[in-house]
């Protein structure tokens, strides 16, 4: 089956709103006019019920089918933006200086809207199609929020999908995997309290700038060292704070950085090994060294079941040579993860062409993407709900 008809008589309609979204972006949980946007097309969509409010500023739109009684399922778009400065030139660009679209989000809510829209007008399915546009994706775990609002047990979500555009990817081509697709997140800091002086003096010191130096060079050593060459494991240290001047040894420094992982056992041993590095390096050099560890997102682990209905469903739509079933893994982070540990289903990449690359100041949605991923989204509520 290729592209719906309908879903390309809808492209411009919905590559306007998409447009629209992407002049307004706001930030985490301050979703406020995108989630009004949104309210307000499903309402005007005909949707059974809209309920704003999930997971703080989540909306989700019930449409029942015309074939009785049947399971529900979940679709899922994010719909924050972040905190980047965009330099596209586009007529659409943001319009709030410091936040834009850099990630697509206006993309994958536009194409849910589309699909809302394609399935109140139809109702060609049983039981209903909980359409979920959840705020706070860019590390804020909206993901979660919504779960723990009870959004799966209130609706009777059964299994739930979600999708999000990858640049390099060609328009029409989809990619995914079972199992592990997409990284465990996790951020650390580390305080190191040495004793400051004379930058002429250093033996009167403790130079935690040294200190510092050598647990960044050690981090590595656990990827490199202490990890089975077969797994994943990223360690990568973001900030190094520490002095104002340059005659003067600081007294304190601050690391911080993130760890990736795509089994959680190899975090538990990162973390293990992170604090037995500092608090060795910490005697060595006689300082005081305290590090924090923080667990965020889980790893985006795709049910295999569903990830082969998913993909059947995207090979409907593009032709089965451009549907990728064995992906690697991404070591970047979604919490969408928080939907898959809740109930069955899988995450998709649908490809933006060649584009710039996600979190860049100079990316754009493709709105040739929208009349593929509305097709997906429509073909497989219908499809998941016959079955």
């Amino acid at each position: 089956m290729p592209i719906l008809n309908r879903a390309a008589e809808l492209q411009d309609e919905v590559a306007g709103w998409r447009r629209e979204l992407h002049t307004m972006p706001e930030l985490l949980y301050d979703v406020h006019q995108t989630s009004a946007f949104v309210k307000n097309k499903l309402e005007e969509f005909g949707v059974d019920e809209v309920v704003p409010g999930i997971g703080r500023t989540g909306v989700v739109g019930i449409i029942r089918g015309r074939k009785g009684d049947g399971a529900t399922v979940g679709l899922r778009a994010d719909m924050d933006a972040l905190p980047l400065t965009e330099i596209t030139g586009k007529p659409w660009a943001s319009k709030t200086p410091g936040k834009m679209h850099a990630c697509g989000h206006d993309g994958h809510t536009a194409m849910l809207l589309g699909a809302a829209k394609y399935l109140s007008e139809t109702r060609n399915f049983p039981g209903a199609v909980a359409v979920i546009f959840q705020p706070a994706e860019e590390g804020g775990a909206g993901g979660k929020a919504m779960v723990n609002d009870g959004m799966m047990e209130r609706f009777g979500i059964s299994e739930v999908y979600g999708m999000h555009n990858m640049p390099g990817l060609p328009v029409g081509e989809f990619a995914t995997r079972p199992g592990a697709l997409m990284a465990g997140t996790c951020e650390f800091t580390i305080r190191i309290e040495g004793r400051g002086g004379h930058a002429a003096m250093p033996h009167n010191s403790i130079d935690p700038i040294v200190i510092g130096s050598a647990l960044v060079q050690a981090f590595q050593s656990i990827v490199s060292r202490s990890t089975d060459p077969v797994q994943s494991l990223v360690i990568t240290v973001t900030k190094f704070h520490a002095g104002d001047a340059y005659n003067i040894i600081p007294q304190t420094a601050e690391l911080a950085g993130t760890v990736r992982i795509l089994d959680m056992d190899v975090g538990r041993m990162a973390e293990r090994r992170m604090g037995e590095m500092c608090a060795g390096v910490a005697a060595t050099y006689g300082a005081k060294i305290d590090m924090e560890f923080q667990w965020n997102y889980p790893v985006t682990f795709n049910h295999p079941e569903e990830t082969a209905f998913a993909t059947g469903v995207a090979g409907e739509i593009s032709g089965a040579d451009k549907v990728n079933t064995d992906t690697p893994p991404v070591m970047g982070g979604e919490d969408f993860s928080y939907m898959l540990e809740a109930r069955p289903g899988a995450f998709v990449f649908i490809g933006n062409g060649d584009t710039a690359g996600l979190h860049n100041p100079a990316y754009d949605f493709n709105d040739e993407v929208i009349p593929h991923g509305v097709s997906y989204w429509v073909k497989l509520a219908e499809t998941a709900l016959a079955r």
